[in-house]
C-alpha cells in the first residue's frame, strides 16, 4: 500500500492561521502540527510509504516533514513531498481531490503497490489503516469509504452514503438538505439508532484498488474532486464500493472553531483524543528541548509543553505551546498558546527592556483566544472573545466565531484590550 495525503487548498476557514502557512503545517496539541496525524496513523498501521501533496504555503511543512521523518538505510519506507508542478501535460495547479492525485500519478509507476490509501491533512483522529484494508480485501471493493455515523443535524454538512445490509454503497449525495434527509438513513445498530446517528458521513479517507483508481481517473479524465464526481459516477457505474463504517474519535479541524474547540478537549481529563497511548504514538519533530519550569502558578486542566518559561498566576483550560513565556500575574483561560520558535536571549530582555519580549507579559488577561507562534504581547494587554463580538480582520488579529485570533508575529503594546469589553 501507498498513502497520499491531500495537503488542501488555500485553507481560508483557517485563516489567519494559514496566512503564512499550509493547513497541514498549522500547530495542535502545543508540540505537534496537524500533519503528523494522518503520518503516525500510517505508521501505527504499518504503511511506511507516504506522499504529501501541496500547493499552497508549503514552505514550512516541506521543512517540518524534511527535519521529523527519517527512516534507516534498511527500510523502505518514506515521507516525500509532491508539489504541484507544470508539466508538458498539465499547466495547471491541483484543481481538487481527484485532479491532486491524476496529476501525481506519475510519481507512483516506480513503486510497487496494489492498494492506494488517500488521506486528509486536517483531521484529528487514531485509526488503524490495516483493519480498513482487511475489510477493503475481503468485500473485493474497488474502493472503500471510511464512514462515520452521524446524526441528521452534522449529516446536512458531510457526504452522506447511503449503504445497504451488506456494507455496499448505493447512492451518495453532497450536503443534503434537511428536506430529503429521510430518504438518507443506512442500515446501523441498535445503539447508534438509539442516538439518532442512523446517518453515514464520508470521513475523506478512501482505500482504491490500484488498477480501479487509475481506470476512474482515466474515465472521467476532467472530473477533479473524488466527493462531487468520481464517487458517485463510480457507483453508477456498477463498481463495487464499501463502507467501512468507524465508531472512534474524529473531527475535521477545518475552521477555527473547530481548531479550537478540538485544541480545547484535549485537555479533558479523559480526552476522546489520546495523546498518552503505547501503541497509537503520535510522531513529529524532536526538538530537544528542555523542560517546562513553572513558578508560582495556579494550573487546571491544561497542556503544558517543554521549553516554557511559566510565571502566570492562573491557567485553566489551555494549551501552552513550545518556547512559551508567560509573565507574572497573567490569566489565562480557554485559550490555546502556540508557543515561539526560537527562545529569546535574556540579554537581549534585560539590555533593551524597551521592545517588547516575544510571548505575553505580566499582568495580561487572556480568555477565548488563539495566539499564534512568535507574538510579542506587552504587560497589562487584555485578549478577550465573546460569542457577542463580530468578526474582524485587523493587522495584528482577527475575530472569527467570537474567538480572538492573535497573528503569527503580532505585536502588541503594553495596556492594549482587544476582543469583549464588560460594560
Amino acid at each position: 500500500m501507498i498513502s497520499l495525503i491531500l495537503g488542501g487548498g488555500a485553507g481560508t476557514r483557517l485563516f489567519p492561521l494559514t496566512e503564512d502557512r499550509s493547513k497541514p503545517a498549522v500547530p495542535i496539541a502545543g508540540k505537534y502540527r496537524l500533519i503528523d496525524i494522518p503520518i503516525s496513523n500510517c505508521l501505527n498501521s504499518g504503511v511506511v510509504r507516504m506522499f504529501v501533496l501541496t500547493q499552497f504555503n508549503s514552505a514550512s511543512l516541506n521543512a517540518h516533514i524534511k527535519n521529523t521523518y527519517h527512516f534507516d538505510l534498511f527500510s523502505r519506507g518514506f515521507v516525500d513531498i509532491l508539489a504541484a508542478e507544470q508539466t508538458q501535460a498539465n499547466a495547471s495547479w491541483f484543481q481538487g481531490t481527484a485532479d491532486a492525485v491524476r496529476q501525481t500519478q506519475m510519481h507512483l509507476r516506480n513503486h510497487d503497490f496494489d492498494y492506494v490509501l488517500i488521506l486528509a491533512g486536517d483531521q484529528l483522529y487514531q485509526m488503524d489503516f490495516e483493519k480498513m484494508a482487511k475489510y477493503h480485501i475481503a468485500q473485493n471493493a474497488a474502493l472503500t469509504i471510511a464512514t462515520i455515523p452521524v446524526n441528521a443535524h452534522d449529516a446536512e454538512g458531510f457526504g452522506i452514503m447511503k449503504v445497504n445490509e451488506y456494507g455496499f454503497i448505493e447512492r451518495f449525495i453532497e450536503k443534503p438538505s434537511n428536506d430529503v434527509l429521510h430518504d438518507w438513513k443506512s442500515t446501523v445498530s441498535e445503539d447508534l439508532r438509539n442516538q439518532g446517528k442512523e446517518f453515514l458521513a464520508s470521513m475523506g479517507i478512501y482505500i482504491f484498488s490500484k488498477n480501479a483508481l487509475m481506470q476512474l481517473l482515466e474515465e472521467h479524465p476532467d472530473a477533479t474532486d473524488f466527493g462531487k464526481e468520481i464517487i458517485p459516477s463510480a457507483i453508477k457505474s456498477g463498481y463495487n464500493i464499501a463502507s467501512y463504517e468507524y465508531n472512534g474519535y474524529w473531527t475535521d479541524v477545518g475552521s477555527v472553531s473547530s481548531f479550537y474547540e478540538a485544541n480545547l478537549e484535549l485537555t479533558d481529563e479523559i480526552p476522546k483524543f489520546n495523546l498518552f497511548d503505547n501503541n497509537q504514538i503520535i510522531y513529529t519533530r524532536p526538538r530537544l528541548l528542555a523542560p517546562a519550569k513553572i513558578s508560582d502558578t495556579k494550573i487546571s486542566k491544561s497542556i503544558i509543553s517543554e521549553g516554557s518559561i511559566v510565571h502566570a498566576e492562573l491557567i485553566h483550560r489551555s494549551i501552552i505551546g513550545i518556547r512559551s513565556r508567560i509573565g507574572h500575574g497573567t490569566k489565562i483561560s480557554s485559550s490555546v498558546i502556540m508557543g515561539n520558535d526560537f527562545f529569546e536571549t535574556l540579554e537581549k530582555i534585560v539590555l533593551q527592556p524597551y521592545e517588547i519580549p516575544m510571548g505575553i507579559g505580566s499582568n495580561c488577561f487572556v480568555e477565548n483566544a488563539i495566539i499564534d507562534k512568535n507574538c510579542r504581547i506587552g504587560n497589562n494587554v487584555t485578549i478577550r472573545g465573546h460569542k457577542s463580538l463580530e468578526d474582524v480582520k485587523a493587522d495584528t488579529h482577527c475575530v472569527v466565531d467570537g474567538i480572538v485570533v492573535m497573528r503569527k508575529g503580532a505585536v502588541i503594546p503594553h495596556d492594549t484590550v482587544i476582543g469583549y469589553q464588560e460594560k
